[in-house]
């Protein structure tokens, strides 16, 4: 349950609502957009998703902390999300695979969490009023200046606008050889030659790079800023885009031109999330602002041309405009909670995209399909 004790961290809105917890993690301030999560495991995978830059997730799931940590389960190096909030306390794991609990984990990487909230009333806010902009602040001593919270909120400009793929990417780029983790061996090398995949890094996770090992690829990963002709010296026989953070309109300026490069070859081309956002803008759709996002792990979406429905994962705030579709770009999979749109193709092409995360596996795991279709797209080019 809640401690008891005097508040030590402050959950500030826009709008003038604050809300008061317990902090843990590191003190301090950070400022950003307030979304709601509502899966039921993968903590842990969340808040390293570089998805999550710029944004504090709230998890509406109350135990938080039961299954500790492990570095096997981060999705990058270190937390991108800039804070949590939770209903109660972090629990105490109870996990044979942990080697860290929650709250210690968040003070050696810097972040912030505040628990203690009534979270089913803050999410409700965040659906009815959209993704707030919010200041979080953890102060031991339970200071708090209400007002500089509230205007610093209030302040930061928001996610629209905003290219932050470039600060999650990777610098240099790099091989990538680990598979899926199975028991009893967990991850391991794929070896020999593969199908060789260019992975463009937008704020890739790592279970998306295991996956491509896994059905065979032979994966060499390169920064966002890549260009077509950096991409198309590996003589890939795929090109991959990854998921990311930010605005994809921001994105594309540099990215928009490195697929329309890469399509003009004619090779497969397979994207997730901010990578299917940026293969629509550059055949011409539109990408806009959600109120606040698809972000869980229990997400219907519908296969257009089969009628099968697959329960995903979902992160994102922005969402193709399936009515600036061009012509000979068809939707392949829409969202049965709100109809908007879930994937993308060329007729005719092995070139494909969906919004939805299917390496994500928190039970379901009915979208690995979709790493098997790009494979095979591969072997036929190569074959033919």
């Amino acid at each position: 349950m809640p401690s008891q004790t005097a508040p030590t961290a402050c959950l500030a809105l826009a709008d003038g609502t604050i809300f008061y917890g317990k902090g843990f993690g590191t003190p301090g301030e950070t400022v950003a957009e307030l979304v709601f999560n509502t899966a039921m495991t993968g903590y842990q995978e969340i808040m390293t998703d570089p998805s999550y830059a710029g944004q504090v997730v709230t998890f509406t799931f109350p135990h938080i902390g039961n299954t500790g940590v492990t570095a096997e389960d981060d999705e990058t190096a270190d937390p991108v999300a800039a804070g949590m909030v939770v209903k109660w306390d972090p629990t105490e794991p109870s996990n044979w695979r942990a080697t860290s609990d929650l709250q210690q984990w968040m003070a050696a990487k810097g972040r912030i969490g505040i628990g203690g909230i009534d979270t089913r009333r803050l999410t409700r806010a965040i659906r009815q009023q959209g993704a707030p902009h919010v200041a979080l602040a953890f102060n031991p001593e339970g200071q708090f200046d209400i007002a500089a919270l509230v205007a610093k909120a209030r302040a930061w400009k928001g996610l629209v606008g905003l290219d932050l793929a470039k600060g999650v990417s990777c610098t240099q780029s790099y091989v990538w050889d680990e598979q899926r983790w199975a028991w009893p061996d967990g991850y391991t090398r794929r070896e020999g030659p593969g199908l060789k995949v260019v992975a463009v890094d937008y704020g890739a996770k790592r279970n998306i790079l295991r996956c491509l090992a896994s059905v065979g690829c032979e994966v060499i990963v390169l920064p966002a800023t890549a260009t077509a002709e950096e991409v198309l010296a590996h003589n890939p026989e795929g090109v991959f885009l990854s998921n990311g953070p930010g605005d994809p309109a921001a994105t594309g300026v540099y990215a928009v031109p490195m697929i329309q490069g890469v399509l003009a070859r004619d090779l497969p081309v397979f994207g997730i999330c901010l990578g299917h956002q940026m293969l629509a803008l550059a055949l011409g759709a539109k990408t806009v602002k959600m109120g606040h996002g698809h972000h869980g792990a229990n997400h219907p979406v519908k296969e257009v041309q089969t009628g099968k429905v697959e329960i995903t994962s979902m992160n994102h705030g922005f969402t193709v405009d399936a009515q600036t579709l061009p012509a000979g770009v068809i939707e392949t999979h829409v969202s049965l909670f709100d109809g908007t749109n879930c994937g993308i193709a060329i007729e005719g092409k092995p070139v494909f995209s969906v919004q939805h995360h299917p390496e994500a596996s928190p039970g379901p795991q009915d979208s690995f399909y979709l790493f098997d279709r790009f494979a095979k797209a591969m072997q036929e080019r190569r074959a033919g």
